[in-house]
């Protein structure tokens, strides 16, 4: 038997959940249900979640994982003491690729410690071709050290969530305060749909790290509980994702499996994701990107075929698959070991 897999749970201990955080709780869940006797959670007190935890992840953790095999981060990030024993989820990287949408603290951070984990990895786990291809170009990872596993959806997501949490009908956007976002570009969308009496609704929180850059006139709900999320978004008329880059872009995943038509912008992993099921459109393009909104929101047969195809793309992409092709992949790079 070979010693346990350590899976380092500090962004699985995040009071607010973004789209790394999800990864790193679902894959801290399922995982050990898959093998208990392979993987371990290893994770801090919640107070080292965010920055100051920095620390423990590059000297509390390895010492704590220093019986491991492997040491499986979800975050992006890992403990440079476990060199080749590491096996790092890179989401993307956004921060080396446009600097400015961070702050001057985080890039420095991220340009030292980035590549020098990505260079010892055993092997990077990452959430989409578009994202693998990044990791090549700026980190000089070659492609065989690189596997994509994309992220899922649980069945907390369903068109059957609960009942709308709001009284207007309202169009949805969800992400982080960050410029890359693009908020900015929906304000005629907000205008064309309060004009069809639609409230355009935003939810999520800004970071310390992150820039917020411009944003448009829409009702800002801040950082909405998890457990209210789902109810969120099967009551939205459509789902509005303007990113200018994504990894991956969960928040389409999730409103696909709610029933909630998508539309997103025709960038990075976003047509990946999307996959023909949700109305792509040029995010730098503030009307084309409103009348697709609107049309998601209140054509009958858009919305219609947007829905059918957004919930059977969303069936194939579950955290449980996820987690299945993490451990298969775990599982070669364990026996190439022995």
């Amino acid at each position: 038997m070979s010693e346990p897999v350590a899976i380092n749970a500090r962004a699985a201990v995040r009071r607010e959940i973004g789209g790394v955080e999800r990864v790193a709780r679902e894959m801290a869940k399922l995982l050990p249900r898959l093998d208990p006797e392979r993987y371990r959670v290893i994770a801090p007190h919640a107070a080292l979640a965010h920055r100051a935890g920095h620390v423990w992840e590059q000297v509390a953790l390895p010492l704590r994982a220093r019986g491991a095999a492997l040491v499986y981060s979800p975050a992006n990030l890992a403990p440079l003491a476990a060199g080749a024993r590491n096996v790092v989820v890179i989401h993307d990287v956004a921060a080396l690729r446009f600097p400015e949408w961070y702050t001057r603290g985080y890039v420095t951070w991220q340009r030292r410690l980035l590549p020098a984990v990505a260079r010892r990895a055993r092997h990077i786990i990452t959430v989409s071709e578009f994202s693998r291809g990044e990791i090549e170009r700026l980190l000089g990872v070659p492609p065989e050290r690189v596997t994509v596993v994309p992220n899922g959806v649980d069945e907390r997501f369903s068109p059957d969530a609960g009942p709308s949490p709001r009284q207007r009908p309202y169009a949805l956007v969800v992400g982080t305060r960050i410029a890359r976002k693009n908020f900015a570009g929906l304000a005629e969308a907000s205008r064309q749909l309060d004009a069809a009496g639609i409230e355009l609704v935003a939810a999520g929180s800004g970071r310390a790290y992150m820039r917020p850059g411009a944003s448009a006139p829409v009702h800002e709900l801040g950082y909405v509980d998890d457990a209210d999320l789902p109810a969120l978004y099967a009551g939205a008329r459509a789902l509005a994702m303007p990113s200018l880059y994504e990894g991956f872009g969960l928040p389409c995943l999730e409103a696909m499996a709610s029933g909630t038509p998508v539309v997103a912008a025709d960038r990075a992993a976003l047509p990946e994701t999307c996959a023909g099921a949700a109305l792509l459109v040029d995010p730098e393009d503030p009307h084309a990107f409103a009348e697709a909104l609107l049309d998601a929101a209140t054509n009958d047969a858009t919305r219609a075929r947007l829905v059918e195809a957004g919930r059977a793309r969303a069936a194939e992409l579950t955290w449980q698959r996820t987690a299945e092709l993490t451990d298969a992949l775990i599982g070669e790079l364990l026996s190439a070991a022995t």
